[in-house]
């Protein structure tokens, strides 16, 4: 069984301190629990009277339809580049029948 070493890195969020465990990158996790204090701070700010929990589910339903559209684009993405992929294998086999019928 393999074992990985983890860090303990110490964020806040929402005033809250909490300390994560990570083996890869502690500064990544610094990033993300920064931008998820920023969302979380913002929408506290638009609902003062909104308790943590509400404040939470409100996030987690941003970032959630925020995936979900990043989702839909890489979806679209890899459907255009099957289709250019496609079209380039025919344009490949075409030219290759071509230079067979010159020879």
């Amino acid at each position: 069984m393999e074992t990985t070493d983890k860090q303990a890195v110490r964020v806040t969020i929402l005033s809250r301190p909490y300390t994560l465990r990570t083996s890869g990158d502690p500064q990544e996790v610094e990033r993300v629990a920064a931008s998820v204090d920023e969302l979380m701070l913002t929408i506290a700010s638009r609902a003062p009277n909104a308790d943590s929990t509400h404040i939470a589910v409100l996030a987690c339903m941003h970032l959630a339809d925020k995936l979900r559209k990043l989702e839909h684009d890489l979806n679209q993405y890899k459907e255009r580049v099957d289709r250019k992929s496609e079209e380039m294998t025919v344009m490949l086999e075409q030219l290759i029948a071509s230079v067979r019928e010159e020879e």
